[in-house]
Order: C-alpha cells, then structure tokens, then sequence
C-alpha cells in the first residue's frame, strides 16, 4: 500500500475519533476573541506588578532579565489602588478565564492530532505557534493555580518562572495571531451571534465543512447541547469561578472565598495575614523592650514604643498581595516622613526598611523617595482602632498607598534613610 493511500486511511481513522456537532470554526473563533479580549490583559497586568516590585532595587524576581526588562520607573503612590487593581485583575480574570481556556482546547482538539501532523511548511509554522501559545498558558494557569493554594510542588522559584513564562506565552500570542488571525476573522464572520443564541437544540446543525482535516466532524453525531446552551455553560463555569474568587478582593464577600486559603480569613471584621508570626520566628516576649533603630543621619536614633511623641495621622488604605487578595482596613501611626526628618533626613531618595525577621525573605524592602514621603504612608501601631496583633505585624509595621503588601514589612526593627543615591 502506498504511502499516500496510508495516510489518508490514518487521517480519515483521526477524523473519525472526533464527532461532536458544535465543533467547527465559528465556535473555535468566538472563543478565541474572548480569550483575546482577556489574556493580554491578564499578562500586561502581570508584568505591572513586576514593576512595583522595584526592580531597580533588586528586589523584583526574577534579578537579571537582561533585554526583557521592562522600562525602569518608580511605582507612583497614587491613587492607593494602583497595586490592588492590577493585582486583583491578573489573579481574578486569570481564574475566570481557565474555563473559557479548557473550552478552546476543546474545540481545536481534532487539528492537535490531524494526520499528517505537517503539510507544508506554513502549516508547520502554525503548529510550532501552538508549542509557546498553549505550552505557555497552562504553564501560567497551572503555576498560578498553586501559588494561590499555597503549594509550591513544582520545586523552582514561582516568580522567576511564572515571569519567564508570561514572555514565553506573550511571544507565542503574537505569532499565532500573526498566522490565524485572519481565520479567526473567518469564523467570527461565517455565522451571527445573535442567531446562535436563539437557536435552539432541536434546529442545532454542524456548521459547514471547512477543510479535510478541519475541525467540523466527519460524521457527527446528533447533538445532546445547542451552541447556546455550551456557550452558557462555559460562561456558567467562568461566573462560579468568579464568585468564588471576588470575596478575595471585596471585604463584604470575604466568606465566599471558599478555594482561595489566603483570601479567607480567622475571624469577621479580620483581614488576611500571608506570614504568621510563627513562621517569621517572631516571639510576643521578646518585644516587650522594643526600640526602632533610624540610621541615615548625622548619628543613628533610637525611639521606643512612644515614638518620641510623634504627630500620629490615621489614613484608610488597601493592602494587597500577589496572590490577588486585598483588603481596605484604616490604620494610625507615625508619618515615614516624620521619622525621617527626625533622623535627620528631610528629604530621602530611598528608605530601607528592617524586619525584626532574621534571613528570611521578606526581611526587608525597600521604599523609594514618594513612597516615603506620601502624606498617608505610615510606620503603623494600630489597625481599625486596636494595636496591631502579632500576625499582623506588632509593635509596628509599614503601610504605604499602592504599595505590594509583601514590601509593607512587619516587626519593624529599624529604618535607613538614604540622602543620596
């Protein structure tokens, strides 16, 4: 038997595997426009936050990206928000859309085991788009996924890999597009979107024939579903998912955030704590003759618990963290930018911040000159009226607008103002 006449009997074999009736290029390419629509935004989101991480700082991961940095700016403090919204925006519309994501591959899956695997040399580019494209997403969802969970299995550091896997989908995103997305236009064109979602199972037909190894079955079956009804149902998965992720970001729905371990919370009117005392190594007995160390100044200054009387202000700000969970609570302190006028630093261009936490990874930030010197960023004792708890950060902790909650450092021991560069 001859090659040619193999191969045909093995694609008609492929072809006969799949026979669903909805499949084809319309429902292939309605899906594509929304995950068009939302995951750039879930990647350009994601990068954002890379940057108010501060890498300038060397305090954004991964270190080195040589020619894949980003333009180096400093994170504005204004509005609060600008943290919390991008933030929210990457962990949120990522999770909503898994089910649109698991719904696409679906529809595609009769041309990721078409036989020949290549035709031709445009058909082999196509392919090879897929391997970033797909290889990239679920990479990013799957990692993603589990740094929500807090399980780290995978065994490498998430935020490097999860930062080299957003370029690797970004690139792989604009050469797919670069060859379907005229198709895609196609498809979006071959059939009325109002019609399909008045059309109901009993007038459900396969749409026409697009190619010999298309997406369009064979010899489809009889539909069980209308083209209306599984596009509900995907939009149905995506709004569950959304009410079980939207408590991690508005207080008032905090108890829906059943899936999110780091959304929920101990106890009403609480707020989320990422690292407990415990895990800091942070003992209540051992600050009970606490003192807050500033250096930067003609000589270093030492402050007790009373701050040295200090003005205190009280401002209501978001703090927000990358696993998407955020949180408004009002907090009372001293200005950093009082403290720093006492160490004899009136005007810094940074500030480094010290955890009384040895070694850890979070065991300082630093802040830059706007974030030091906004009216509302604080050294905080208090949060809603009650000295903070231990989890959250007693005797003091920081708390700047639009600041990643991992760089609002927790058991503060000292501060170093910087007055130059």
């Amino acid at each position: 038997m001859k090659l040619d006449e193999l191969n045909r009997l093995a694609a008609e074999r492929t072809r006969s595997m799949w026979r669903s009736p909805l499949r084809g290029p319309w429902l292939t390419s309605v899906l594509g426009a929304v995950l068009l629509a939302g995951l750039p935004l879930v990647a350009i989101t994601g990068l954002l936050d890379y940057v108010a991480y501060g890498p300038a700082f060397g305090q954004a991961f991964p270190l080195a990206v040589g020619p894949f940095h980003l333009p180096l700016f400093d994170w504005p403090t204004r509005p609060s928000w600008l943290f919390r919204l991008p933030q929210g925006l990457h962990v949120g519309l990522g999770l909503v859309l898994i089910p649109v994501v698991l719904a696409k591959l679906w529809s595609v899956v009769p041309r990721l085991f078409a036989w020949p695997p290549v035709r031709s040399v445009g058909h082999a580019v196509e392919r090879l788009t897929l391997v970033p494209l797909v290889g990239g997403a679920l990479f990013e969802i799957v990692t993603g996924v589990l740094n929500i969970q807090y399980d780290y299995v995978f065994g490498f550091d998430f935020y490097t890999a999860h930062y080299w896997g957003a370029w690797v989908f970004i690139f792989g995103l604009l050469a797919h597009l670069a060859v379907k997305l005229p198709a895609m236009v196609r498809g979006l064109r071959s059939r009325s979107l109002r019609a399909e979602l008045r059309t109901p199972l009993a007038r459900t037909r396969p749409e026409t024939p697009d190619s010999p190894d298309g997406l369009v079955a064979a010899a489809p079956t009889p539909p069980t579903m209308s083209r209306r009804g599984l596009l509900a149902l995907i939009g149905g998965g995506s709004l569950l998912v959304a009410g079980l992720t939207v408590g991690q970001t508005v207080d008032a729905l905090r108890p829906l955030a059943v899936l999110l371990p780091r959304g929920r919370v101990p106890a009403p009117g609480d707020f989320p704590v990422n690292r407990t005392a415990v895990a800091a190594g942070i003992i209540r007995a051992d600050l009970g003759n606490w003192r807050l160390t500033l250096t930067g100044g003609p000589s270093p200054v030492t402050l007790d618990a009373a701050l040295a009387g200090l003005p205190r202000h009280t401002a209501e700000l978001p703090i927000a963290c990358v696993e998407g969970w955020s949180s408004t609570q009002t907090w009372t302190g001293v200005r950093l930018a009082d403290l720093a006028a006492r160490a004899g630093v009136a005007a810094p261009v940074a500030a480094l911040v010290r955890s009384m936490e040895r070694g850890g990874p979070f065991s300082s930030a630093w802040l830059t000159a706007d974030q030091v010197l906004d009216p509302d960023a604080l050294l905080a004792t208090e949060v809603n009226g009650a000295p903070l708890t231990l989890d959250h950060g007693f005797p003091a902790r920081v708390i700047v607008p639009a600041l990643p909650g991992v760089h609002c450092t927790k058991w503060v021991g000292s501060i170093e103002f910087r007055a130059v560069a």
